[in-house]
């Protein structure tokens, strides 16, 4: 980092006015990396996990070359900037935060996208905005018509060029950079780079200068990522008891497939969840309402492809379900990161069914994530969290009690004198059994049945230890159960070590015989897991193996051994 003892110094009188009026104290690590003067005039890397500030470092690092721009004459838009974005919702969220920074200036922002209208289009170039956003196709179609030239351009912005080039946007994006001036500037944005970004970087940029807001492909610390094993056919009663264990979180639930999104649109809104969804065959008016309601929190839950929901940045995202694994470690970063925005705690779910978890588990550690497994809330424990609740509301005490019987809020006198008179039929408790019946089955959703799974169910298989002594140095596994001569039976212990970490028998007993200062015959069955194995070690070391293995250990810093 840059030495300065204030970074709002650099961005100037207006830039520092629209986000004082924003209420900005202080900037994020990668916003600050650009206003670093040894960067001026050169392309820029600029890669920072996602919900960091990005969009806003974007115009800091325009901020040299945009000043106000007259009205063309001829009405073609000759900007002095683009920004180039994979999805319509980047577009707008990109064009909004430009538009607010730089209101004070008088540059002016606009935005193209597939699925506007190209003639109210045409009517916004025809101003003259200094600086233009678009997708690709639309951006593309607009040069080629004439509607935009790129001579006076000085800076293009790839934003998320990862996804671009998934999409396929390859070809329209190198017709585009055809088009630029010579002397221009492109800087390449995303939360991850990988080698296809690379090999475009090196040939449409010069003497770029790399920049980590977030050390490369670090997961968000703000982000708790938890794996649940479902069964295939569960998912969604299992998405259903995660919304019904924390009713007043807003969700983003992502599903692979259109079908998949409105297969579980329709189910979540059968099940009376305010729910819509957001999928890329939708018109651009009906995904804004969408949008919109989610904003507004007129929706508890939003299912989306992962193109769809690309550029939605919405900070009271408490939760991101994934109803299937991510194919990708790239993938699970964008998706996870729509949650832990802005300083704010999230949480990230995956389901995968317990065959899968290996997979997962490889994955998810390319991504540089720490997970933990975790139950799906069951049925009966969410049963016993709302009768909580509700018995908590009918009993509270009301605000400003006094010696006269009193209603509470929401409650008429008609109701207060109905209970009175149940409590003196000497009937209350059943009159208060039968409305409370109703009242459950007039809920909008009960909570569903779903099998608990562990990552036995299909996933592996124990396997035992082998004993270093007399009679077992040839490597064939132990019996389930170990030989217990003196009968004083055998000790749990929980190793964070599985598979995924390297994990395997022959590395495992020797550690922990170091370890815990024990033998290889004390030592029963290892069980291997991918992220963990458990360890049966003989109940009459138990007490001094678990004092032992508590102590710090430089060679093996990161393993813990705890008592299962």
């Amino acid at each position: 980092m840059f030495p300065s003892s204030d970074p709002f110094e650099l961005l100037g009188p207006d830039l520092s006015s629209a986000l004082a009026k924003k209420g900005y104290a202080s900037l994020t690590a990668v916003q600050q990396a650009v206003l670093d003067p040894a960067l001026a005039g050169r392309d820029l890397r600029i890669s920072s996990q996602t919900g960091s500030g990005k969009t806003l470092a974007i115009g800091f690092a325009l901020r040299d070359c945009l000043k106000p721009a007259a009205k063309p004459s001829d009405g073609v838009a000759r900007p002095q900037a683009v920004v180039i974005v994979p999805t319509r919702e980047l577009a707008k969220q990109v064009e909004a935060e430009l538009a607010w920074l730089y209101a004070p200036s008088k540059v002016g922002v606009a935005s193209v996208i597939g699925g506007a209208s190209v003639r109210d289009e045409f009517r916004l170039l025809a101003r003259g905005p200094a600086v233009v956003v678009g997708t690709p196709g639309r951006l593309l179609d607009h040069l080629t018509r004439g509607a935009i030239l790129l001579e006076r351009a000085e800076a293009l912005v790839l934003d998320e060029a990862d996804r671009m080039l998934d999409l396929g946007f390859r070809e329209a994006l190198e017709a585009i950079l055809a088009r630029a001036p010579e002397g221009h500037r492109t800087h390449l944005v995303s939360a991850t780079f990988p080698r296809e970004v690379e090999a475009l970087a090196q040939r449409v940029q010069t003497n770029p200068a790399s920049i980590h807001g977030t050390p490369l492909g670090s997961a968000n610390g703000d982000i708790e990522h938890m794996v649940h094993l479902v069964k295939p056919n569960e998912r969604i009663d299992a998405l259903i008891n995660l919304l019904l264990a924390a009713p007043d979180e807003q969700v983003l639930a992502f599903a692979r497939t259109r079908a998949g999104v409105a297969e579980a649109c329709e189910a979540l809104h059968q099940a009376g969840f305010s729910v819509d969804s957001l999928s890329g065959e939708m018109e651009q008016a009906a995904r804004q309402r969408a949008l919109g309601a989610f904003k507004t929190g007129k929706l508890q839950i939003l299912v989306a492809t992962d193109v769809a929901a690309r550029g939605i940045d919405h900070q009271d995202i408490a939760r991101v379900v994934q109803l299937e694994p991510p194919t990708d470690a790239d993938t699970y970063t964008h998706r996870s990161g729509r949650t832990g925005r802005a300083g704010r705690k999230g949480k990230s779910s995956i389901m995968v069914q317990p065959a899968g978890l290996p997979r997962l588990t490889a994955m998810l550690k390319r991504a540089h994530v720490r997970f933990r497994l975790e139950p799906i809330p069951s049925a009966e424990s969410i049963a016993a969290e709302q009768d909580e609740k509700l018995i908590a509301e009918l009993t509270a005490e009301p605000s400003a009690p006094d010696s006269a019987p009193t209603t509470s809020p929401g409650m008429s006198a008609r109701a207060l004198r109905l209970a009175a008179r149940l409590v003196a039929s000497g009937a209350a408790e059943r009159a208060l059994g039968l409305l409370l019946e109703r009242v459950s089955s007039e809920a909008s959703c009960a909570p569903r049945k779903v099998t608990p799974l562990t990552q036995h169910a299909g996933h592996y298989q124990p396997v035992h230890s082998t004993a270093v002594r007399a009679g077992h140095r040839n490597g064939r596994p132990l019996p389930p159960t170990r030989d217990d001569p003196a009968g004083e039976g055998w000790t749990r212990f929980r190793v964070s070590w599985g598979q995924a970490q390297g994990a395997d028998v022959r590395r495992l007993l020797p550690m922990l015989c170091r370890r815990g200062n024990i033998h290889g015959k004390d030592i029963g069955s290892i069980q291997l897991a991918p992220s963990f194995s458990f360890v049966d070690v003989a109940t009459r070391v138990a007490a001094e193996f678990e004092r032992a293995t508590r102590r710090p250990d430089p060679r093996d810093p990161a393993v813990t051994v705890r008592r299962a």
